[in-house]
């Protein structure tokens, strides 16, 4: 129950190293099983195996092509219309419009079913949670959507459907079309709703999200590298309020010293086998 014996310390070293999976996997199921607030932080690693790529992995968007972190700058996206252009493109051509969610994201779900989820944390902008079944209700999009489309003068949120299908009608750079002042649309510049480098993360959310972590019982951070803040600070922060960590990740991270279990492997396919029969 809560309060009692599956909270513990952030010193408590892991059972085994990432090469211990048995041992490790049986850890963390009976980890969960005895929790009612588990909070999970999910990256992009866990939808790696749906055919979206990650940002910063060796084979990461970024690392392949440093240049297209400049899409997702604010300022530059601002100032500069080539570069809205190219983003334009690269929202239409994304593999996320394709991608399904993968048997990770099903694991969450039953997770979830089972009573055991208090919040899902997700610095995913791809909806996949929530196309999986997950309850919107108990999903943060820490970084925001990329399935809307808001607009920087007047803040109207629209459907991304909507906007990419003027794209591909030949608007490079779709302006706002939102009743503006008299009988003219707003006119505004029109980006993803994500939240791109510069922009600040919604106050609320990150409120609710460390609420949550210092209340786990269970952190399970997921797919990703925790190098980003302040997501990457949830670890901590549930560690320091006695949660147990679990980190499933394809590579190291900084806060593995912090983790009672530490798996590798297939994101996909260790969450599907962490949280069979829960």
């Amino acid at each position: 129950m809560a309060g009692t014996d599956h909270r513990g310390g952030e010193g408590e070293r892991p059972a085994g190293d990432p090469g211990d999976h048995p041992a490790g996997l049986e850890r963390a199921r009976t980890l969960l099983a005895r929790s009612t607030r588990v909070v999970v932080l999910t990256g992009a690693g866990i939808s790696t195996d749906s055919g979206i790529p990650d940002f910063r992995g060796p084979d990461g968007v970024w690392t392949r092509d440093p240049s297209a972190e400049r899409l997702a700058t604010l300022d530059t996206y601002v100032g500069d219309p080539d570069v809205r252009r190219r983003a334009w493109r690269s929202r239409l051509e994304s593999p996320t419009w394709a991608a399904r969610p993968n048997a990770g994201h099903a694991a969450l779900v039953e997770l979830e079913r089972a009573g055991r989820l208090e919040l899902l944390v997700t610095q995913n902008v791809d909806g996949l949670h929530q196309r999986a079944g997950s309850d919107p209700s108990r999903v943060v999009e820490i970084h925001g959507t990329m399935r809307e489309v808001v607009c920087l003068r007047c803040g109207e949120r629209t459907d991304m459907a909507d906007t990419l299908a003027r794209v591909r009608a030949g608007e490079e750079d779709p302006p706002c079309l939102a009743p503006g002042r008299g009988d003219r649309p707003c006119g505004g510049l029109l980006k993803s709703a994500t939240i791109s480098f510069g922009q600040s993360l919604v106050p609320e959310d990150v409120e609710r999200a460390e609420s949550a972590a210092g209340r786990a019982e269970v952190l399970l951070a997921v797919g990703t590298s925790l190098g980003v803040y302040p997501a990457a600070g949830l670890v901590p922060l549930a560690a320091r309020a006695g949660a147990r960590v679990i980190i499933v990740n394809a590579q190291p991270t900084p806060f593995d010293h912090l983790a009672v279990v530490v798996l590798r492997g297939s994101i996909s396919e260790v969450l599907a086998d962490m949280v069979a029969g829960h």
